[in-house]
């Protein structure tokens, strides 16, 4: 099955457009665990097993593993997932960019070593970044298009004279992703939440990608507005999914820590379940 499948059968099956963000902080575990990088994958799993029947993604951060030498962990992790969660995929958030025999090793760490169904990627270099990844079966790829970081303006929002229409830059990148460099139409767009205007001009230039909206939750986007602005599927009689409306929001601070107790578990549970209502709430309205 590929990763578009995958979210849609997730999607359907848990009746869910949140993702949950698996963002470790050791300084931030609950008291037994509290500073302790040996810790990351019993934490982590137990937020997994919490709400594995919530999600429609599950999205590591490379960075949060790789910074306390927990890589390790991160492949225990995903095996766990497969078992714990086996219909929902894992998007790796590597933010990759690098070109020719380095960015076909990158793809072999994300979807061989770590098992990841999709990785996340920076288009900067050009479409021989992207290339490597698109060689792997089914797997998908999210370009970084339009972020939910104040400092996304300094390039994504610059016009590009040099091209007919002279668009913005993340406009630029969601129309090659939505054409000529979607090879094995996995492609999918990162959006922040922050910007649900955007969101919309994305969605209208990128009908059938994919959309990872991080920024719902900690970062203060509106779930409602980001629902409105991307989700473009359809509901059956029963209120369920019909057709995908590929839409991944992303929260990850809301949920891991939303206790700082021995509930951390059962209270993430709550967080999600509580903004997977919103969002679907918000498909309703």
């Amino acid at each position: 099955m590929n990763f578009t499948s995958m979210l849609q059968r997730a999607e359907r099956q848990n009746q869910s457009l949140l993702c949950v963000g698996l963002d470790p902080d050791p300084t931030r575990f609950p008291q037994r665990f509290k500073g302790d990088a040996s810790k990351i994958f019993d934490f982590c799993a137990a937020i997994v097993d919490a709400t594995a029947e919530l999600t429609i993604a599950f999205k590591p951060q490379i960075a949060y593993f790789a910074a306390h030498r927990a890589e390790e962990q991160l492949e225990r992790l995903i095996n766990h997932i497969r078992r714990a969660a086996p219909q929902v995929p894992v998007i790796l958030d590597a933010k990759r960019g690098d070109i020719g025999s380095t960015a076909e090793q990158y793809a072999i760490e994300a979807f061989e070593r770590y098992g990841a169904d999709a990785v996340t990627l920076s288009p900067f270099m050009g479409f021989d970044s992207v290339q490597p990844y698109l060689k792997h079966h089914g797997k998908g790829a999210f370009l970084l298009c339009r972020t939910s970081n104040p400092g996304g303006d300094d390039f994504q929002n610059q016009r590009l004279a040099s091209v007919a229409g002279e668009p913005l830059l993340y406009e630029h990148i969601a129309q090659l992703a939505q054409g000529h460099w979607n090879l094995n139409g996995q492609l999918g767009l990162v959006v922040g939440a922050t910007y649900p205007g955007e969101i919309e001009r994305v969605r209208a230039l990128a009908p059938t990608l994919p959309l990872l909206i991080p920024g719902v939750g900690a970062q203060g986007g509106d779930a409602l507005a980001t629902v409105k602005a991307g989700w473009r599927g359809q509901m059956d009689a029963d209120g369920l999914p019909e057709t995908t409306g590929a839409i991944i929001v992303n929260s990850s601070r809301a949920i891991l820590y939303a206790s700082s107790g021995e509930d951390f578990a059962a209270a993430a549970r709550r967080e999600a379940l509580k903004t997977r209502e919103v969002l679907r709430a918000a498909l309703l309205a």
